[in-house]
């Protein structure tokens, strides 16, 4: 195990020895419904995907570290109300937001993940400060909220989180719980952001948000704060993930992915491929992934009708996406 990571620690040195050209991917989840997408929500979220793209491009841009370009996007997707993270965030069976969120480092496999708070204003903030002033990856509820206190993560009357739309999402799947209407297979499980990066200097990162399922309860928690589960990265690859937690934590599928591509050397849009479109939903999942490698290739492959994506190119160019491409 000790010769396996310093093998991984030494590839990613020999990546960073190398220069490279910088690329950002951003996803605001999997599980979009085309109906649901009216024009002006589309707009809002084309809009806000441009920003989070423009926040994290201008870190690399300048010679910034991927685990800040990755920060700096998910930052402006958590405070941006159409996402489910941060403020936006989705409504747990109690009427509370509860957020989770994670971010890795692929070059050091330093890891830091918060769970169940509810007043920290930024989530990613608070999984980085884990990762950069404490000895552990993974804090949670009041303990992960009194550590913010103590390295100073800016927190908020829980009221700052409400949103009409969320509210009135919830109180439909109240409706449908008391009128056993909700079919089991049909929940809505997807809502979460996130973004992988690949900087100058080789190094990869990622970086995931959310705020969960709608009426979720018994302090549930997705795949999105679990390492290896929602978010990974290592000096070959980065991945953040959207969609139906339980078959993502079950698959280990960010880690699965980049197993494949550092082990198999397959690329990794096939990695990815072979785990969003055929593994998840073998075992009944659904969503997608963004996934990035240390030479720049990047897939995003979702198995439901549509994810919110955006990315910039090695050639600097940004793209934003929401359904298939043509």
């Amino acid at each position: 195990m000790k010769c396996l990571l310093v093998a991984a620690l030494l590839a990613g040195v020999a990546a960073m020895s190398q220069a490279a050209t910088p690329v950002l991917v951003v996803h605001g989840g999997a599980g979009v419904i085309a109906r649901e997408v009216t024009p002006q929500k589309e707009q809002a979220v084309r809009a806000g995907l441009a920003r989070a793209l423009e926040a994290g491009y201008a870190v690399l841009r300048t010679g910034g570290s991927s685990v800040e370009a990755v920060t700096r996007a998910v930052v402006v997707l958590e405070d941006d109300p159409n996402f489910n993270a941060g403020r936006g965030a989705v409504f747990n069976h109690d009427g509370r937001n509860e957020l989770d969120a994670a971010i890795m480092d692929g070059a050091t496999l330093r890891a830091g993940s918060i769970a169940n708070v509810h007043k920290v204003k930024n989530p990613i903030l608070l999984a980085r400060a884990v990762m950069e002033k404490s000895p552990h990856v993974m804090l949670v509820g009041d303990g992960a909220e009194e550590f913010a206190r103590t390295v100073g993560i800016e927190l908020v009357d829980p009221k700052y989180f409400y949103t009409e739309e969320r509210w009135q999402q919830w109180q439909q799947a109240l409706r449908a719980e008391r009128e056993k209407t909700a079919a089991p297979d049909k929940t809505p499980h997807h809502g979460t952001v996130g973004a992988v990066a690949l900087d100058a200097q080789g190094r990869l990162a990622a970086a995931t948000s959310t705020g969960g399922m709608t009426n979720k309860r018994y302090g549930r928690v997705g795949d999105s704060p679990i390492i290896g589960a929602g978010t990974y990265a290592n000096a070959q690859c980065a991945v953040s993930a959207t969609g139906w937690g339980e078959f993502y934590i079950r698959a280990a599928a960010a880690h699965d992915i980049c197993a494949r591509v550092e082990y198999r050397r397959e690329p990794v849009a096939e990695a990815a491929r072979d785990v969003v479109l055929e593994l998840i939903p073998q075992l009944g999942g659904d969503g997608g992934v963004i996934a990035l490698d240390a030479e720049g290739h990047f897939a995003m492959p979702f198995n439901t009708e549509g994810m919110y994506r955006g990315w910039v190119d090695r050639d600097g160019k940004v793209h934003i996406a929401i359904f298939a491409e043509k």
